[in-house]
């Protein structure tokens, strides 16, 4: 239960009582700052408290922003404020310090908003962080007298702060499938969701088991079994914009919640993946090159997306010509929409993997979907690099350390790295030439020569390695450095779906699908790990699985070391123990009371 303290009784006729216990709140009376001093003191220390002026008026959905969102330390607007544990001892200091009149802001009637507005500046001053939602329409105002009471009730009165609650629990950007054709409903459904106490992460492992349900209608190879895949796959969609809006709508944000829905994103599409592989499979089609190659390149234009972003997340400013182009572009309402649909983001993906499951093949589904996310991840990377060419600011320290942690060397890089590379300088596009060196030795041996299964591919490896070294063995600063990571995840992914491929052995393409998606695993945890401003995953966890290099050498040896089954067990081996140490250590992680809440408030995925 967390605790409000009213700092008086409020005029006939308030319902602020009676708002504040429909958020959560039991409702103390403490006029005054010693007052509210000695109320702060006897609430138990690991509760949320808030402060609010009796003479508050305004919109119930303006107090939820300010007072119960789980985000923020300390929060406030006009009349409110509210303090999380972490931040207690702060609001505590600054009520003590009013109480003895060092405040200039006039104690509890000396500002616009009486003694919280007066405690939230006090806070400030001393350098805590105060958020402040963005009310847009809501009210929330302290009136000085009956006549500005009697005004401020009219403009709460003329706002439907339920249909504002609605609006704000769409993302402010999204795809043009899910604007036009999945929020106008789903917000309903997210409102359903609160009023029956259900939470996100419940909703979440609702699209989760519709989506695996989807992939084994999909695994049966029948008619009516795509047809259902295809409707269930929707469904699932529509359950994970769900989650999200009913997080937004009930302010409920959580840790866990953040990761599931991260991680669940793509096991739903994968598994969609393999369920379409096995029911092609059943109706004499093999499918499993398709569908890794699908998976290879959509996690590809990933960390495409995730490098870019962090190597240019603290860029104080739009320095690029190409960026403003964009941002131009962003002003015409149609050009809006096609930029959004040509890049095929989640919405639009789901919708063209769902309706030609439905209707076609899953050779047709994966044909299809190969070329669009192809053009997709041509475009979205040839405006990435224009606008890198032609960027002006530097690269921080923050943004070349992300990138080093998103390239996810190992020992043998590392080696490579102390050595041989800092004997290198250090020239701007020097790191991803190198980086597209070690790729080509890993990949055009085996996959355009004889050299596939053969030692000759593991010495390439090997040279990959030392290769791959060498390109960050400098701060990752230049221009084109983001593009390092991605085309690391390009060698060590290809080379996995290449010697499986042109393997003679027996499910060694569902084994090395298994494999890819467990290091992929890996790559998107160490991405939001990264985004939470945490860091990367711990150094021992990179260094037991070997890095990028050194899986790419176990593979090779591997396909040079046993063929036939004994490629496949080996595969399945290697997949296993990846997926062992990388699962277990993330959940460790996330559960922890250390993990961030990353929350995606933006517009979704590509």
């Amino acid at each position: 239960m967390s605790t409000a303290i009213l700092t008086g009784t409020p005029p006939a006729g308030s319902s602020l009582e009676d708002d504040l216990r429909s958020l959560g709140f039991d409702v103390r009376t403490a006029p005054g700052p010693a007052d509210a001093t000695a109320a702060l003191a006897a609430v138990p220390a690991a509760e949320r408290v808030a402060l609010v002026d009796h003479r508050f008026v305004g919109h119930v959905h303006a107090l939820r922003l300010a007072l119960t969102d789980p985000r923020f330390p300390a929060a406030a607007v006009t009349g409110a404020l509210t303090a999380q544990p972490e931040a207690r001892g702060a609001l505590a200091n600054a009520l003590r310090a009013l109480a003895a009149g060092e405040s200039a802001a006039g104690g509890a009637d000396g500002a616009e908003g009486g003694l919280p507005d007066s405690a939230a500046a006090r806070l400030a001053a001393d350098d805590v962080a105060v958020h402040r939602p963005d009310l847009g329409v809501l009210v929330a105002a302290v009136p000085a007298d009956d006549d500005l009471r009697a005004k401020a009730l009219a403009e709460t009165a003329a706002v439907d702060d339920e249909a504002v609650r609605l609006r704000s629990a769409v993302k402010s950007r999204d795809g043009f499938f899910t604007t036009f054709f999945i929020s106008p409903y789903s917000r309903y459904v997210a409102r359903w969701c609160a009023r029956r106490g259900l939470t996100p992460n419940q909703v979440t492992t609702a699209s989760l088991l519709t989506a695996l349900i989807a992939a084994g209608c999909a695994a049966t190879g029948t008619r009516p079994g795509f047809v259902a895949a295809g409707v269930l796959l929707i469904a699932s969609f529509v359950l994970d914009c769900t989650d999200g809006q009913l997080a937004r709508y009930s302010l409920q944000y959580s840790t866990l919640g953040a990761w599931l829905d991260a991680t669940f994103d793509r096991a739903k599409e994968y598994a969609y993946y393999a369920g379409l592989a096995l029911g092609a499979a059943r109706g004499g089609d093999d499918v499993w090159a398709l569908a890794l190659g699908a998976m290879v390149l959509q996690t590809c234009r990933h960390v495409v997306d995730f490098s870019f972003n962090e190597a240019n997340h603290d860029a104080t400013a739009n320095t690029s010509p190409t960026a403003a182009l964009s941002d131009k572009l962003d002003s015409v309402g149609w050009t809006v929409w096609v930029r959004r649909m040509i890049v095929l983001p989640i919405g639009e993906r789901w919708a063209l993997i769902a309706v030609l499951t439905a209707l076609t093949t899953p050779r047709v589904v994966f044909v299809v979907l190969l070329i669009g996310c192809a053009f997709a991840a041509c475009y979205t990377t040839a405006g990435r690099v224009l606008r890198s060419l032609t960027r002006k600011a530097r690269r921080t320290d923050r943004a070349a350390q992300a990138l080093a942690d998103l390239a996810d060397s190992g020992p043998l890089a590392e080696l490579a790295s102390r050595t041989l590379g800092r004997t290198m300088p250090a020239r701007a596009y020097s790191a991803p030439l190198w980086a597209a060196i070690a790729a080509a030795v890993l990949l055009a041996g085996p996959l355009l020569g004889s050299n596939a299964g053969t030692w000759r591919a593991v010495l390439q490896a090997a040279a990959y390695a030392v290769f791959a070294g060498v390109a960050v063995a400098h701060p990752l600063k230049g221009p084109l450095d983001w593009l390092v990571p991605p085309v690391f995840r390009g060698a060590e992914y290809g080379i996995i779906l290449g010697l499986a491929a042109l393997s003679d052995a027996p499910g060694a393409l569902p084994a090395a699908f298994g494999l890819v998606a467990a290091v992929a695993y890996h790559h998107y945890d160490t991405v939001y790990r990264i985004r939470g401003g945490t860091g990367a995953p711990p150094h021992w966890l990179v260094r037991a699985i070997g890095g990028h290099e050194g899986r790419a050498v176990a593979v090779t040896a591997a396909a040079a070391l046993w063929h036939g089954r004994g490629f496949t067990i080996a595969l399945t081996v290697l997949a296993a123990a990846i997926t062992l140490l990388v699962l277990s250590e993330s959940i460790r992680f996330w559960v922890s009371a250390g993990a961030p809440a990353v929350h995606d408030e933006t517009g979704e995925p590509a």
